[in-house]
């Protein structure tokens, strides 16, 4: 089984990436999560491969972090949920707040999730719950330093910018990626996400 693959990127898209290996072209989908961290066309790219063998096909599914390949995994092994179902929930929701959202048996969070209702919600917290109590699946100091800052203030600063247009998947990665302390205000906040997503 294919398990990591290195290469340059001969075409990119949401949905999909064609990876040449030595000349072999392989395509590979991936979630938005991944598309948004991947470098131009003809850059260099290293993935973290999860091969699903079908009757009729091989298909690739390919993650920047290892993190994410493991929830993809863990998802795909709840009854129900299949690897495009599996990619689709990480394109729209990050690793740490899926397993943070799991942990708490956050139903009405999971639910929010395109693809997601409420018994597929609650067969996925009683499967894997206990599985991601045995993970280290959240960042270092970031992640705590954003906790840190009032819940309000962050939904409040990720609807503002998912009514400017901008995808909850897209708008996610760039706050859990912001220098935030508690103290720092919405309006400092916004105007860092802005500042990112306008690159």
């Amino acid at each position: 089984m294919i398990a990591l693959l290195t290469g340059t990127i001969a075409h990119k898209s949401p949905e999909y990436i064609i990876l040449d290996v030595h000349g072999v072209g392989y395509r590979v989908q991936i979630p938005f999560s991944t598309y948004y961290d991947l470098p131009p066309e003809g850059g260099s790219l290293s993935l973290n491969i999860y091969t699903h063998v079908k009757e009729d096909a091989i298909n690739l599914y390919g993650f920047r972090t290892p993190a994410e390949k493991q929830f993809f995994q863990l998802l795909i092994s709840v009854s129900g949920i299949g690897p495009k179902l599996a990619k689709d929930i990480l394109s729209n929701v990050q690793v740490n707040e899926l397993g943070d959202a799991l942990l708490r048996g956050d139903l009405a969070r999971l639910c929010a999730i395109p693809g997601i209702g409420r018994k597929t919600a609650e067969r996925v917290v009683l499967e894997l719950r206990e599985k991601v109590k045995k993970l280290d699946f959240l960042p270092p100091a970031q992640a705590s330093e954003r906790s840190a800052v009032g819940t309000d203030i962050m939904e409040d600063v990720t609807s503002a910018l998912i009514n400017l247009g901008y995808k909850e998947a897209v708008v996610n990665k760039v706050l859990a990626e912001l220098s935030i302390t508690p103290d720092t205000g919405m309006e400092t906040i916004l105007k860092q996400a802005l500042k990112q997503l306008m690159r």
